[in-house]
């Protein structure tokens, strides 16, 4: 079942070599000498308006495959991700929770100048740095809005990756903001529609009505279809940074309106050379041919659209989700 929905797309695809797991000694490996932390590093980070502190915690030990995770939102926190542990560990597949700037564990400053994509670029790097991240052993996946950080990174620093995962990402937020508007609006109920549209147009977000509409009739369809949703999707969400979601984002998924309105990076995909994987979900809120199609556009592309998934597919349709994520991650020796 799993090939009908795995797609292979590009020219001169190596051949599939996988490593095995990885033993519980070499996973994890004994304590070096000095106070243990259980893998987080705070890194110390540079900006424009400051230095601040970011977390990761490292899960595991394998010097070819190291997965650093891009939460989604803007704003979410890496604990969504904790699904991974479930999976990734028996195939020996070693993998960086990473909160950003203003998300979860890192520093949280009150500045919205900081909320831009290339100072999130900037960012990566020097986690990469702090991390002897390199193009050997480097796999970044982003997931949502971190789908959109992982491309960015790579159209700049691809040289640093041997893998790039854009997971439930479109590659340009004017075709979201469409497909939002032709496909899936049109999926409701049109009393329910017009009531949103009209909270919308009165920018009335806080009323408690407006999610009201939208966590059954679009949420529940598109965002995550287990509700309740499951506890680590609830406990990162409900600690979103409100600021920089609606800054970046704007106040809804149904659409974009802040500052990623305009990003568009579609013509650009062709200059990507290393393997890239990109997911989707057939419910998703993202237009499932557009994530199809991203992996035909790069020069080594694997589609995976998963048949029961939605934006959080790692969750409602998990186990061809990891399958997909795991046979990426190991096809290179």
């Amino acid at each position: 079942m799993l090939l009908s929905v795995f797609v292979l797309a590009g020219c001169n695809q190596s051949k599939t070599t996988e490593t095995a797991p990885a033993a519980a000694s070499t996973y994890f490996p004994a304590p070096a000498a000095g106070v243990q932390t259980g893998g987080v590093q705070v890194v110390p980070i540079t900006t424009p308006q400051g230095k601040f502190n970011v977390w990761t915690k490292r899960f595991g030990n394998n010097p070819k495959i190291k997965v650093l995770l891009l939460n989604g939102g803007p704003g979410a926190t890496h604990e969504y991700f904790e699904c991974l542990e479930s999976f990734l560990p028996q195939e020996g597949i070693e993998f960086i929770y990473y909160d950003q700037l203003g998300c979860g564990n890192s520093d949280n400053p009150k500045d919205t100048a900081l909320w831009s994509l290339p100072r999130y670029v900037e960012e990566v790097e020097q986690v990469r740095q702090a991390l002897h991240l390199n193009k050997d052993n480097f796999y970044l996946l982003g997931h949502s809005w971190g789908g959109i950080l992982a491309a960015e990174y790579a159209f700049k620093y691809q040289q640093h990756l041997k893998g790039l995962i854009i997971s439930n990402m479109m590659m340009s937020c004017p075709e979201y903001g469409k497909y939002a508007q032709d496909v899936l609006a049109k999926q409701m109920k049109p009393e329910v529609l017009a009531e949103i549209r009209q909270m919308e147009a009165q920018k009335d977000f806080a009323n408690p009505r407006y999610m009201g509409l939208l966590e059954p009739n679009f949420y529940a369809q598109h965002l995550c279809r287990i509700v309740p949703n499951p506890e680590p999707v609830v406990r990162s969400l409900g600690k979103m940074n409100q600021s920089l979601y609606v800054t970046m984002q704007g106040p809804s998924e149904f659409g974009v309106a802040g500052k990623l309105r305009a990003w568009d990076r579609v013509k650009d995909l062709p200059q990507l050379a290393i393997p890239v994987l990109a997911i989707g979900g057939k419910y998703d809120t993202m237009d499932p041919a557009h994530m199809a199609r991203i992996a035909t556009q790069v020069q080594h592309g694997t589609a995976l659209i998963c048949p029961n998934g939605s934006h959080m597919s790692l969750y409602d349709d998990q186990a061809v989700y990891m399958a997909g994520l795991i046979k990426f991650l190991k096809a290179r020796p």
